[in-house]
């Protein structure tokens, strides 16, 4: 028989991480460049579920996002740093509204160097409204 289990993380746990700027030509600009520290790194890989405020940011290009707080003061926003948001990428499109809070779990995967994506992306999201 398989088992499948995630383990429950907070905001405060994906806040174990450092930033230092970094050049990146491509873009002629600095970037925030996450030092990962070691409770985070052992989470690479692993099915994880997190609460949070859903952002429909773009639904024609599948683009969603997980947020510590609501739209109104998300990262986008300048409310909080990059470890309060997370890209979601889901196997359908998701039924949510922006600022419904869910709970979604998927697989985590650490983010260093692609600027066009987050510092914490969760793949194969299932996730359910929050009552």
């Amino acid at each position: 028989m398989l088992c499948f289990s995630q383990q429950n993380i907070t905001w405060k746990d994906l806040a174990q991480v450092t930033f230092t700027e970094k050049y990146f030509e491509d873009y002629d600009d600095l970037f925030l460049y996450p030092e990962f520290l070691d409770p985070i790194k052992a989470l690479e890989g692993k099915r994880i579920t997190i609460k949070g405020y859903f952002l429909n940011i773009e639904p024609e290009e599948a683009i969603y996002v997980l947020s510590k707080g609501p739209m109104s003061s998300c990262f986008f926003c300048g409310v909080g740093g990059p470890e309060t948001a997370m890209e979601l990428n889901f196997n359908s499109k998701p039924p949510f509204k922006t600022d419904d809070i869910i709970a979604v779990t998927g697989r985590l995967q650490l983010n260093k160097d692609d600027v066009e994506h987050f510092n914490y992306i969760l793949t194969n999201c299932t996730a359910t409204v929050v009552k």
